[in-house]
């Protein structure tokens, strides 16, 4: 009897994933029709690490949630996948991660504007010691995040007697508001009596414990911010872009690009600026800039009037001039107002091995060679 081809056999057929459905959702979780969705859980960014095992989501409430990939690649033993003579194909699934505040909404006093906590873009970091890093910005100030997995840490060890207090924890509550408070924080009243949050023993400690800090074997990820670049752009930024020497970032806003370095956040160096002397001249700004992914003295930008721009840092520290410029030639025909809206460039993506560069705009999808 001849063997069942793979597609004839059960597992095969059990194995087959099932049609992704696909729907368009600007926030997390199931929503009934008709539904009100806050302004605040509307996704303003979304961004993969460049192995994939990891996604990044920024809002418009300045939160940066963060999502691991969960597959089979490391559920199944080797003999499990030794017996499988045949690729199972399965749909890619994340799972939550952890979530933290990037941004709160601020005031700038000097200009009397409001500055959102709206998450522009955000951008992975090398990874170093099991940890992760990213970049993250809203219109005016670049964060820099480090997250890793922790374990909780409590204090065990008390000179309190915990067993009085908690006796008068249901009489405190009422006559902690009569009490009066002296200078230094003293209290009018004796830690002893009845109305007392805190208890001693009677006649005073004869022996003062230090708290002694415990780890506990339950793991927490914890976001720390180590770095906030701010100051340096008077316009909205619009993107940021890791360099891939794994030391420096691009921040871009309307007229100007800076050069930072990730350990210094109180200077940044202008390498691009467009502003005119005249403003009632300018003719086009910056929408996007990204670094090359191999070459960190390459990188290109993009601007309204549709063309894109590719520069040397080694040329010049001020790049006025550029090394490279893509541009589509205008079509004979009159050109009007909306054909100069739908020709701004939106967003720009470097191919993965640099000899290739994605553009976007209003209308069309455009690949560069």
């Amino acid at each position: 009897m001849d063997p069942k081809s793979p597609d004839d056999r059960p597992e095969a057929a059990a194995g087959q994933p099932q049609p992704l459905d696909w729907r368009f959702a600007q926030v997390f979780g199931e929503r009934a029709a008709g539904e009100d969705v806050q302004e605040v859980d509307i996704i303003s960014t979304i961004e993969f690490e460049q192995s994939g095992d990891h996604l990044a989501t920024g809002d418009r409430g300045g939160r940066v949630v963060l999502f691991e990939r969960n597959d089979s690649r490391d559920g199944s033993s080797r003999s499990e996948l030794e017996r499988q003579d045949y690729p199972i194909a399965r749909h890619l699934e994340f799972r939550y991660k952890t979530e933290f505040q990037s941004h709160e909404p601020e005031f700038d006093y000097l200009k009397s504007l409001e500055i959102e906590e709206k998450i522009n873009k955000i951008k992975w970091c090398q990874t170093a010691n099991n940890a992760l890093f990213l970049l993250s910005t809203n219109d005016k100030t670049i964060k820099y995040w480090k997250v890793q997995e922790k374990k909780v840490k409590r204090i065990s060890v008390m000179n309190l007697d915990t067993s009085q207090s908690s006796d008068n924890g249901t009489t405190s509550s009422s006559g902690s508001s009569s009490r009066a408070l002296l200078p230094n924080g003293r209290c009018s009243e004796k830690l002893n009596c009845p109305n007392s949050d805190l208890s001693f023993p009677p006649g005073g400690c004869a022996s003062l414990r230090l708290p002694v800090v415990v780890t506990g074997q339950d793991l927490n990820h914890v976001a720390r911010c180590r770095r906030v670049y701010a100051h340096a752009h008077d316009y909205h930024i619009n993107s940021i872009s890791n360099n891939s020497d794994g030391e420096t970032f691009i921040s871009a806003d309307d007229l100007r690009i800076n050069l930072w370095n990730l350990e210094i956040s109180n200077q940044s160096f202008n390498i691009v600026d467009v502003k005119p002397t005249n403003m009632e001249d300018l003719t086009e700004v910056i929408t996007c800039a990204e670094f090359h992914p191999t070459h960190c003295n390459t990188l290109a930008y993009s601007s309204s009037k549709g063309s894109i721009r590719l520069i040397d840092l080694r040329q010049s520290a001020l790049c006025d001039n550029h090394a490279k410029l893509f541009e589509e030639h205008e079509t004979t025909g009159s050109r009007s107002f909306f054909t100069e809206i739908i020709a701004s460039v939106s967003d720009i993506k470097f191919a993965r091995d640099g000899r290739h560069i994605l553009s976007r705009d209003y209308m069309t999808l455009k690949v560069c060679n």
